[in-house]
């Protein structure tokens, strides 16, 4: 009898996959950049180190090498990932600008020292440095990341489980929700330009409720593509949920607190109508300007290019979260 195979839902034609001589080019750059290499699960990849870089590696000029284990339950997003530099040089963080070249703009964050203060309803209130987030056992995974705006990467994270965080300060029972608040300061970070950053919710608030946090998915980045996270990219601690639409994950965090009711939050604030608070990724749910069936996925071949595929709903990660929401 013939074998048949019956594509799963999450998988993609085969014609967005990145090619082995794509893959082997990648995982020498990195080699070369580094001057290490991959042993077992450990991982020890370096960025350019060089505060000078100039051309290609200026966009993630700066970054130091991090350890991390590979999580082997997220190393295979079942796409390509996104080129490095591609990643780096097309984001949004709208302390910095409203359009997506914002990462020499985003070079003016201070984040030395960095402090983040974790506070509200605990029973041990603490204040990281950044010394002391990087000293959670670290680990790399490799999430697809789902714009609002209809655009996807895939991305290989290196941080912590939102949860590590949770069990060093114990939330307390009445603690429902949490809000996260990024890096202000309006004369370094003066917003997208119009309206001015005065007019707009600053500083950038972003909220889950306490069971979403506890997931396993939700997570914290220090890191991004075996190094340090770039500025652009929310440094030293940015959230990252997978399951979300890309807003949700508030870059550059000052402050966690712990709460009894639902946060107000910089997008919902701005456009209830537009961003709810849960907004998780549902391609049966339009935006109200434009349809979520699907998604331009950025890079696919590793150059700047698109390919449309369906949306899957919750990004593909509903065996861990769907539950949350029934």
């Amino acid at each position: 009898m013939p074998f048949i195979h019956v594509p799963k839902s999450w998988q993609l034609p085969e014609r967005v996959v990145t090619s082995e001589a794509a893959f082997l080019q990648r995982r020498r750059f990195l080699k070369a950049l580094t001057g290490f290499s991959i042993a077992g699960s450990a991982l020890a990849l370096a960025g350019c180190q060089s505060k000078q870089a100039t051309g290609d590696t200026a966009p993630i000029a700066g970054t130091k090498a991090l350890e991390a284990i590979s999580n082997p339950a997220f190393v295979d997003a079942d796409r390509p990932i996104t080129n490095e530099l591609i990643a780096a040089t097309y984001n949004n963080f709208y302390e910095f600008g409203g359009n997506k070249s914002i990462w020499q703009n985003a070079q003016a964050l201070p984040t030395d020292p960095w402090k983040v203060e974790v506070t509200g309803l605990v029973n041990n209130p603490r204040v990281f440095d950044l010394d002391d987030l990087l000293n959670f056992p670290l680990e790399e995974r490799i999430y697809r990341f789902r714009c609002v705006e209809a655009w996807a990467m895939v991305v290989p994270w290196l941080g912590f489980p939102m949860s590590a965080l949770m069990k060093a300060v114990e939330p307390t029972s009445n603690a429902k929700f949490v809000r996260f608040t990024s890096y202000f300061d309006p004369q370094v970070t003066k917003g997208p330009g119009f309206p001015p950053v005065q007019f707009l919710p600053f500083p950038y608030t972003e909220g889950l409720r306490i069971e979403e946090m506890a997931n396993e998915l939700a997570f914290f980045a220090v890191g991004i593509y075996g190094h340090t996270l770039p500025k652009q990219h929310g440094a030293p601690i940015r959230a990252v949920l997978p399951w979300k639409y890309g807003f949700k994950g508030a870059k550059s965090i000052v402050k966690i607190e712990f709460i009894s009711t639902q946060p107000a939050t910089y997008w919902n604030t701005i456009s209830p109508g537009e961003y709810k608070f849960e907004s998780n990724v549902d391609p049966q749910v339009p935006h109200p300007r434009w349809s979520q069936a699907k998604e331009r996925l950025i890079s696919p071949g590793g150059q700047f290019a698109w390919e449309e595929v369906p949306t899957l709903k919750y990004n593909g990660y509903g065996e861990y979260v769907a539950s949350l929401y029934s």
